[in-house]
C-alpha cells in the first residue's frame, strides 16, 4: 500500500495513471463550454449514429443525461470539498477525540447466516451431530428452533440489518432459564451448572463445524471500525465513504501538506482569523439568519466569536514540544483577537528572551583514526568528546595499529551553535606523567541542518608531530526541538532589530500555538541575541535590495512601521524560510515566488530542480483539477449542507458495514464528525435535526434504530429550541425550529406505528430493551416544551389506541398464518372445530410471548395490556362463534376448546371473568348443563338396563352394571372438574348437582343389588347341600363398592359442604347402604338357620324317650356285631359343619371386605 505521503513519481501503478487520464480528461471537459462539448460529441459520433426518426425524443433524452452526467458531477466536486475538510480534520486534530467508552457492536448476520445456522440446529433434532444431549436439552433446543428461528419476524429483523449472534444467544438463554428453574433439584448438581453446560453445547450448535484457525490474519476495515484507528484507517475509510479515489487522496494529502503539522496549525489559526472577520462583517453589514426573535442578532454574533475564543483556547493548549515540562509555555494574545481570546493581559504581552528555550540532542559517533604514525602499533589509543559546556565521553580503548571504535556518544544542549570537541589519546607509560598524552583535536560546529553521515576531519596535532596527515572520522547529529520550526544563517536588516545588515544564525522558534518568534543566535549562547515576535508581520518575496552585499535570495517580513528584509544563499533555502514563516504568521495571503513563472514551462517543460516539494504538488494538483479544492477558503462554504452531506454519506456507510450497529457511528467516525463541527462552526441542532432526519428516514424503511439514540438527538433539539443551551448555543433560527417540528411530526407517527407493530418491531424483545425506550422517547416526543412533563392521561390515551390497532394487526397476521380463512368459510364442521382450536393455540403462544417479551416495557399500563388482550380475544370470538355455530346440535367435540382457553384465561388476573372469558363462560354454560343432563339419563337408564340383564358375575370390584356406572359418574365428575369453571356460584353449582346425581345412582344401584338378592335367596334351598354363589358375593361387593364410591362421588370438598339438608341427604344414601348390608346379612343368615333347622328336626328323631329312636337304637346295636356304626346322628353334625365351613371359605374368597364377613359370621354365631 502507497505512503499516504508518496508522491505522483513513486507510484508506477498503471491504473492509477488511467484514472489520472480520466481526472485531466474530465478536468479538460470542464473547461470547454457546454456547447462546444456538444458539437465535440456530434462530430465524433456523426458518421456512427443514424438519423432518428424522432429528433425531438433523442434531445429531450440527451437533455436528461446531461442533466444526470452534471448532477453526479456536483455531487462529485462536492465530496472532494468535503474530503477536503475532512483530511484536515484528521491530520491536525484539537477539539475532539475519538471515544473510548462507546459500547461495542457485535456483528450482523445476514440471510445465508441465518439459513446455515436453521440447518445446523435441524441436524441437531436430527441427530446428525456429535453433541450429547439429554432429553431436556433437546426438547429446549426444539422449542428454540420451532418458535425462534423459524419465526418469520426473526427473518425480518435479519433482513434489517438489527440482528446479532448475541441477540439469537440471549433469546435462547432467556428461554432455558425459565426451563431449568422448573426442574426438580438434583443432589449434587446446581441448576447454574445446568444453565452453563446448555449455554456451551447451545455454543456448540450455533457455531458448528467452523475452524476458527481459517479466520484471515488480515482483519478488513469493516472489521476493525469499532476499534481505535490510526490516521491512515481513517483517510481510507472516508474514502469509501465519500467515494475518493485512492490517487486523488494522494494529491490532496501531498497538496495540503497533512504530514507537516506546522502547516495545519498554521491553516487552523487562518480559519479562526477568518471566521472572526466573518462575524465582524456579518454584524457590519447585519446580514443575519432568521432567528425566532429580533434580539438573537446580536447574541449570534457574540456565540460566534466566543466558539472562535474556544477553538483557539483548544488550538493554545496543545503542546508545542514533546516533553515540554522543562517549562511553561507563555500564553499570548493575537493583536487582532484580544477582544475575544480571554487569555493575558488586555495590553499585547511582549516576548522576552527567557522565554525562548530551546533543547537540542546531538550524537557523536566515532568511528575510526587514519594517519596515526607517532605511536608504536601496541600503544593503547582511545577518544573522547565534548559539548562546550557540557559533561565529557570516552570511547573504548584500542591499539594504534587499529584506531577503530563505532562509540556514540549522546549530549544534550540549549545552545542553537554548540561547539563540539574531539580529542584523541594515548596511555602515558611514564611512571611520573599525570595526564595521558593528546595526539590531536578536531572543533566542530554542527547545527541541524548539518550532514548527518560520517565524514572526514583533518585534527589539529601538537607541534613537531609526526602525524601531519592524521585524521577522524566521525558522525555529528544534531536533531532540532519539536518548537525549533526552521533554523539556518541568514542576512537580515530591520528597523527596530538586527539593525545591521550582517550574517546571523536565526531560528523560528514556536513559544505556543498563537506565538512564534524570529530569534538570533551567537555560538555557545542558550539566550538568543536578538528576537522579533512574528504576530502581525506579512512575510512575502522581495528583489535584491540595492546596496545590500551579501546574501542572493531575498524576502521580507512587513508590519505597520516597521519592515525586516532577509536574504538566503540560494532560492530553495528561501522557499522553505518563507513557508515556515507564512505558517508561523497566520496570513491568509500565500506568497508566490517571483521567479517561478521563468523557471516552469506550463505548455510542457520541466521543473526547476530548486522547486520546493510543496509547490510541485501544487502544480500537479493544479492540472489534475484539485486546486480549487484545496484553495477553497472554508469560512466562506456552506458548511450546514456540507456537514449534511457527510454525515448522510457517513451513516450510509455505517448501516451497510458488518456491524449491527443500530444508527450508531463508530469510534472513528464520531471523532471526525465531532471535530468537523467544532472546527468548521456546525451548530449542534442543525447535526442532531439532520442526524434525527436520516435515522427517521431509515427506520421508516423498516431499518432497526436504536430508541436510545434517537432519544438523545431529539433530547438536544428539544431542549435547544425551548432555550435550555445544552451546547451554550441561545440563538434559534426559523429554520432549526421548523425543521424541528417537522421532525418531531414525523418522529411521532413513526413511534406510534413502532408501538401498533411492537410484535414485529421488536421480535421477542429484541433489541433489547428498545420497546422499553421506545415508550420513554414517546413520554419526550409528547412533552409540550422540556419543563412541561406529558399528563398521564394524555400518554395512556396514546398507547390505548396503538394498542387497539396492534390487536387488531396482530389478529390479522395471525389468521393469515394460520390460513383459516377459507377453511372457515368451506370447510366441514370438525375441521372448522380443529382450526379455531389450532387458531386459539396461536393465540395463547402471541399473548404468551408480548407477557415474556414485552410486558416490562408496557410495566406502567397493566390496564392497557389486557384492554388490547380482550380486543385481541373479542377478534377471536367472532371465529370462535361462527365454528361453534356450525357444529351439530349435541354435539361435545367444543369442550377441548373450552378448556384450552380457560385455562389459560382464569390463570391470568386480569383476562379472568373478562370480557372475553364471561362471552366463552355464557356460551358454553347451556352446552355443560345439556351435557350433564343427556349424562344423567343416560346413567340412569344404563342402570335400569343393566341391572335387568346384570349375570352377577364379578368384575373388579363388584359387577358390569356397578363398574359402569361408577366409572361414568367419575368420569362425568373429573369432566366437570377440568373444565374448571372460573365462576365460583355456577362450578359449586354443578359440583352439588353431580354430588345429588351421584347419590341418586348409588341409591338407585344399591336398591336394585337388595332386590336381586332377595330373589336370588329365594330360589335357594334349605339342604346342608346349599353353597353360596359367586353372584351372591358380587351383590356383596356391589354394595360395598357403593359404599366407598359414596364418600368420593357423594361428598362435597371440605368446606362447601354445608346446610343440614345436604347434611341430611348424605346421611340418608349412607343409611340405606347400611340397611341394605344388615337385610343382606340378615337374610343370608336366616338362609343359614333354615339349614340348620333341617338338621336340627333330623336329629331329634334320635332323642332318648320316643319311638322312633328305640327303633334306631335296637337297629344300631344289631348291626354294630358285625361293622363299626357310628353314632346316631353324628353324620348329620358333620354335614352340617361341612356346609358352613365351605360357605365361610366362599365368602372369604368371594367377598373382597374383610370388616362385612367377621360382622356376617358374628350375626351367624
Amino acid at each position: 500500500m502507497l505512503d499516504p505521503s508518496s508522491s505522483e513519481e513513486e507510484s508506477g501503478d498503471e491504473v492509477l495513471e488511467q484514472e489520472r487520464r480520466d481526472v485531466l480528461l474530465a478536468g479538460s471537459q470542464r473547461s470547454l463550454p457546454a456547447q462546444g462539448r456538444d458539437s465535440r460529441n456530434e462530430r465524433r459520433s456523426g458518421t456512427a449514429r443514424p438519423a432518428s426518426p424522432s429528433p425531438a425524443v433523442i434531445s429531450e433524452k440527451e437533455k436528461e443525461d446531461q442533466d444526470r452526467l452534471q448532477r453526479e458531477e456536483d455531487e462529485r466536486r462536492t465530496r472532494l470539498q468535503i474530503y477536503v475538510f475532512v483530511l484536515r480534520c484528521i491530520a491536525y486534530p484539537f477539539n475532539a477525540k475519538q471515544p473510548t467508552d462507546m459500547s461495542r457492536r457485535q456483528q450482523k448476520l445476514n440471510r445465508q447466516q441465518l439459513l446455515t445456522i436453521k440447518e445446523r440446529f435441524q441436524a441437531f433434532l436430527s441427530g446428525e451431530t456429535q453433541i450429547v444431549a439429554d432429553e431436556a436439552f433437546c426438547n429446549a433446543i426444539r422449542s428454540y428452533f420451532e418458535v425462534f428461528l423459524k419465526s418469520d419476524r426473526v427473518a425480518r429483523l435479519v433482513q434489517s440489518g438489527g440482528c446479532s449472534a448475541n441477540d439469537f444467544r440471549e433469546v435462547f438463554k432467556k428461554n432455558i432459564e425459565k426451563r431449568v428453574r422448573s426442574l426438580p433439584e438434583i443432589d449434587g448438581l446446581s441448576k447454574e451448572t445446568v444453565l452453563s453446560s446448555w449455554i456451551a453445547k447451545f455454543d456448540a450448535i450455533y457455531r458448528g463445524e467452523e475452524d476458527l484457525r481459517k479466520q484471515l490474519p488480515r482483519m478488513h476495515l469493516n472489521a476493525v471500525s469499532e476499534l481505535i484507528l490510526s490516521k491512515e484507517q481513517l483517510y481510507e475509510m472516508f474514502q469509501h465513504i465519500l467515494g475518493v479515489k485512492k490517487f486523488e487522496h494522494q494529491l490532496l494529502y501531498n497538496a495540503c501538506q497533512l504530514d507537516n503539522a506546522d502547516e495545519q496549525a498554521a491553516q487552523i489559526r487562518r480559519e479562526l482569523d477568518g471566521r472572526l472577520q466573518l462575524a465582524d462583517q456579518m454584524a457590519k453589514e447585519r446580514k443575519y439568519p432568521k432567528f425566532v426573535a429580533k434580539e438573537m442578532e446580536i447574541l449570534y454574533i457574540e456565540e460566534l466569536k466566543s466558539s472562535v475564543n474556544l477553538l483557539m483556547a483548544n488550538l493554545e493548549s496543545l503542546p508545542v514540544s514533546k516533553g515540554g515540562s522543562e517549562f511553561k509555555l507563555q500564553k499570548l494574545k493575537r493583536s487582532q483577537n484580544s477582544s475575544f481570546l480571554d487569555i493575558g493581559d488586555e495590553n499585547d504581552t511582549q516576548l522576552s528572551k527567557s522565554d525562548v528555550v530551546l533543547s537540542f540532542t546531538l550524537e557523536i559517533v566515532i568511528i575510526e583514526v587514519q594517519g596515526l604514525r607517532s605511536v608504536a602499533p601496541n600503544r593503547i589509543v582511545y577518544c573522547t568528546m565534548e559539548v562546550e559546556g557540557g559533561e565529557k565521553l570516552q570511547t573504548d580503548q584500542a591499539e594504534a595499529s587499529r584506531p577503530q571504535w563505532g562509540t556514540q556518544g549522546d549530549f544534550t544542549t540549549t545552545h542553537p551553535l554548540p561547539v563540539v570537541k574531539v580529542k584523541l589519546f594515548t596511555e602515558s607509560t611514564g611512571v611520573l606523567a599525570l595526564e595521558d598524552k593528546e595526539l590531536g583535536k578536531v572543533v566542530l560546529y554542527p547545527t541541524p541542518n548539518s550532514p548527518k553521515s560520517p565524514e572526514l576531519h583533518k585534527m589539529i596535532v601538537p607541534k613537531n608531530s609526526q602525524d601531519s596527515e592524521l585524521r577522524i572520522k566521525l558522525a555529528v547529529r544534531m536533531d532540532k526541538p519539536p518548537n525549533t520550526k526552521h533554523c539556518g544563517y541568514l542576512y537580515a536588516l530591520g528597523q527596530k532589530v538586527w539593525k545591521r545588515w550582517k550574517r546571523r544564525y536565526f531560528v523560528l522558534v514556536q513559544v505556543s500555538q498563537y506565538t512564534f518568534a524570529m530569534c538570533s543566535y551567537r555560538e555557545k549562547k542558550s539566550e538568543p541575541q536578538e528576537l522579533m515576535q512574528l504576530e502581525g508581520y506579512t512575510v512575502d518575496y522581495t528583489d535584491p535590495q540595492p546596496g545590500l552585499t551579501g546574501g542572493r535570495a531575498f524576502f521580507n517580513a512587513v508590519k505597520e512601521g516597521d519592515t525586516v528584509v532577509f536574504a538566503s544563499d540560494d532560492d530553495q533555502d528561501r522557499n522553505i524560510w518563507v513557508q515556515a514563516m507564512c505558517r508561523a504568521t497566520g496570513q491568509s495571503y500565500k506568497p508566490v515566488a517571483p521567479t517561478l513563472a521563468q523557471k516552469h514551462n506550463f505548455k510542457g517543460g520541466n521543473l526547476h530542480t530548486d522547486m520546493p516539494m510543496s509547490q510541485l504538488n501544487s502544480e500537479r494538483t493544479q492540472k489534475l483539477g484539485m486546486d480549487e479544492f484545496i484553495a477553497a477558503d472554508p469560512c466562506k462554504c456552506m458548511h450546514t449542507a456540507l456537514f449534511q452531506v457527510l454525515q448522510k454519506q457517513t451513516l450510509q456507510h455505517r448501516m451497510n458495514d458488518s456491524f449491527s450497529c443500530l444508527g450508531w457511528f463508530s469510534p472513528g467516525q464520531v471523532f471526525v464528525l465531532d471535530e468537523y463541527c467544532a472546527r468548521y462552526g456546525v451548530r449542534g441542532c442543525h447535526r442532531h435535526l439532520c442526524y434525527l432526519k436520516e435515522l427517521t428516514e431509515y427506520a421508516e424503511n423498516s431499518a432497526v434504530i436504536d430508541p436510545t439514540l434517537l432519544h438523545y438527538s431529539f433530547a438536544f433539539c428539544a431542549s435547544h429550541v425551548h432555550g435550555n443551551r445544552p451546547d451554550g448555543i441561545g440563538t434559534v433560527t426559523t429554520e432549526e425550529k421548523e425543521q424541528f417540528e417537522d421532525i418531531k411530526s414525523r418522529l411521532l407517527s413513526l413511534l406510534e406505528n413502532q408501538i401498533v407493530h411492537f410484535r414485529y418491531c421488536f421480535p421477542f424483545g429484541r433489541p433489547e430493551g428498545a420497546l422499553k425506550a421506545t415508550l420513554s422517547l414517546l413520554e419526550r416526543v409528547l412533552m409540550k416544551d422540556i419543563s412541561t412533563p406529558v399528563l398521564p392521561d394524555d400518554m395512556k390515551k396514546v398507547i390505548r389506541k396503538c394498542l387497539e390497532k396492534a390487536a387488531l394487526i396482530n389478529y390479522s397476521r395471525l389468521t393469515e398464518y394460520a390460513k383459516i380463512e377459507d377453511t372457515m368459510n368451506q370447510a366441514a364442521p370438525a375441521k372448522k372445530l380443529e382450526d379455531v382450536m389450532r387458531l386459539g393455540e396461536l393465540c395463547i403462544e402471541v399473548l404468551q410471548q408480548n407477557e415474556e417479551h414485552h410486558s416490562e416495557a408496557f410495566a406502567w399500563w397493566p390496564e392497557i395490556m389486557a384492554e388490547h388482550a380482550e380486543i385481541f380475544w373479542s377478534l377471536y370470538a367472532v371465529d370462535m362463534d361462527a365454528s361453534l355455530e356450525a357444529q351439530p346440535q349435541d354435539s361435545w367435540d367444543s369442550f377441548p376448546l373450552f378448556q384450552l382457553l380457560n385455562n389459560y384465561l382464569r390463570n391470568d388476573t386480569l383476562l379472568c371473568n373478562g370480557k372475553f372469558h364471561k362471552h366463552l363462560q355464557d356460551y358454553f354454560i347451556p352446552l355443560v348443563i345439556r351435557y350433564i343432563d343427556l349424562m344423567e339419563s343416560s346413567i340412569a337408564q344404563s342402570i335400569h338396563r343393566g341391572f335387568e340383564q346384570e349375570t352377577w358375575q364379578p368384575v373388579n370390584n363388584g359387577s358390569t352394571t356397578s363398574e359402569d356406572l361408577f366409572w361414568k359418574l367419575d368420569a362425568l365428575q373429573m369432566f366437570v372438574c377440568d373444565l374448571h369453571w372460573p365462576e365460583p356460584e355456577f362450578a359449586q353449582h354443578l359440583e352439588q348437582r353431580l354430588k345429588l346425581m351421584a347419590s341418586d345412582m348409588v341409591e338407585a344401584s344399591v336398591k336394585r343389588t337388595r332386590i336381586a338378592f332377595d330373589a336370588k335367596m329365594q330360589k335357594a334351598n334349605k339342604s346342608t347341600d346349599y353353597r353360596i354363589s359367586p353372584s351372591v358375593c358380587t351383590m356383596f361387593n356391589v354394595l360395598m363398592d357403593a359404599k366407598k364410591q359414596c364418600t368420593k362421588l357423594c361428598v362435597l370438598d371440605a368446606g362447601q359442604e354445608f346446610g343440614k339438608q345436604w347434611q341430611q341427604y348424605h346421611s340418608k344414601t349412607d343409611d340405606l347402604i347400611e340397611e341394605a348390608f344388615k337385610e343382606m346379612i340378615s337374610l343370608l343368615v336366616s338362609k343359614f338357620v333354615a339349614v340348620l333347622e333341617g338338621v336340627l328336626a333330623k336329629l331329634s328323631r334320635y332323642d332318648e324317650g320316643t319311638l322312633f329312636s328305640s327303633i334306631l337304637s335296637f337297629t344300631v346295636k344289631a348291626a354294630a356285631k358285625y361293622v363299626d356304626v357310628p353314632n346316631p346322628g353324628m353324620d348329620l353334625a358333620d354335614t352340617y359343619i361341612t356346609f358352613v365351613r365351605q360357605n365361610q371359605d366362599i365368602l372369604r374368597d368371594k367377598v373382597i371386605e374383610d370388616m362385612y364377613i367377621e360382622k356376617l359370621f358374628d350375626v351367624s354365631d
